[in-house]
């Protein structure tokens, strides 16, 4: 069946002002560039027949509202991660186009507040019965003082960034001398409070989901390491996700889960959407789980506004249920256009 052509929107592309993408690419290794995401979304969309404007945001809100009163666009594709180089500032500019009444794609602005902080969100999941793995906070300035409920082995990073930053082999810890090592180096080197959970051994799941009030839940994808050596934790570590080589080197592939029993997948389909729907969230986001061999998923965080790249593993999930790369933006601009900032819920 022919495909039906989505009507031309003018689209405001918000992005790091560092990493808007050349209109000439020749030459350039796309899947090295740091824009590729930008430039994989940019090129899709005008493809699709939009007429999009790329613009970077570095600390002054102003050349949103400048670019909303010169280019008058339809909605704003938002593929910010902060403002202002500070991780968790992203909510504020969607705040910001809420206010300016202009529709954006991906979360709301509450339900960016709710999955950034990660403790505010663990309290919640557990408040609605949603299986976590039992954490405390470490604040900068404190002493490390475990809780006696907290037991070893633990997993230690930082309390509200993403994209595995300060996130190693090391970050799972044995003991108390190195508990303290850990929580030391994400209070001085990643500059954040950390979160300290304790480590749940298992399969590396995670489970897309699109929509505002109707979710659809993408298959479940899956983190392989197929050349791990034993005495190495299976995590997504820093290095993990920058490094080609490492991830070659280690035999480590994305792709759909398979042998879930039927009564699990179902399981982890519903943790996920009630996951997503007591966070708030809206437009799309990944879920990221852990599951045990006795069949025990645990959730470990929300991801709104995943990486949106064709080869990452939210749009190669889409793809297996179906949705290609194109549908899929448009999808989610379509998404963006009708969500309604002042619903609550």
């Amino acid at each position: 069946m022919k495909k039906k052509t989505p009507r031309r929107l003018r689209i405001l592309a918000l992005m790091h002002e560092s990493l808007i993408p050349p209109d000439d690419t020749k030459g350039v290794d796309l899947e090295a560039a740091e824009w590729k995401t930008e430039y994989c979304v940019v090129s899709t969309l005008r493809r699709l027949g939009h007429e999009v404007f790329p613009l970077g945001v570095g600390s002054n809100l102003g050349v949103i509202r400048n670019a909303i009163h010169e280019l008058e666009p339809q909605i704003a594709f938002n593929l910010l991660e902060g403002f202002d180089d500070v991780a968790t500032w992203d909510q504020n500019v969607v705040a910001y186009l809420e206010l300016s009444k202009m529709p954006y794609t991906g979360c709301n602005s509450r339900g960016l507040l709710l999955a950034r902080e990660k403790s505010i969100a663990k309290k919640l999941l557990t408040y609605h019965r949603i299986p976590v793995a039992d954490f405390a906070v470490f604040p900068r300035g404190r002493k490390v003082k475990r809780p006696k409920r907290l037991a070893f082995p633990l997993f230690v990073k930082s309390l509200t960034l993403d994209a595995s930053i300060g996130i190693s082999q090391a970050s799972v810890v044995e003991d108390e001398e190195e508990l303290e090592a850990r929580v030391e180096f994400i209070h001085e080197s990643i500059g954040t409070d950390a979160l300290v959970e304790h480590f749940i051994d298992g399969r590396e799941l995670y489970v897309g989901i699109l929509g505002n009030q109707q979710l659809q839940v993408l298959p479940i994808w899956e983190l392989s390491f197929t050349k791990m050596p034993e005495e190495k934790r299976r995590i997504a570590t820093e290095r993990l996700k920058w490094s080609l080589t490492y991830q070659k080197k280690h035999g480590i592939v994305s792709g759909e889960a398979k042998d879930l029993p039927e009564e699990v997948e179902a399981r982890i389909r519903d943790i996920c959407k009630r996951t997503y729907r007591n966070l708030m969230l809206s437009g799309c986001a990944r879920i990221d789980l852990r599951l045990t061999e006795a069949g025990q998923a645990y959730v470990i965080e929300a991801n709104p506004n995943p990486q949106l790249s064709e080869d990452e593993d939210f749009a190669q999930s889409a793809k297996k249920a179906g949705v290609d790369y194109e549908s899929l933006l448009q999808r989610i601009v379509n998404l963006g256009l009708r969500w309604e900032p002042t619903r609550l819920g």
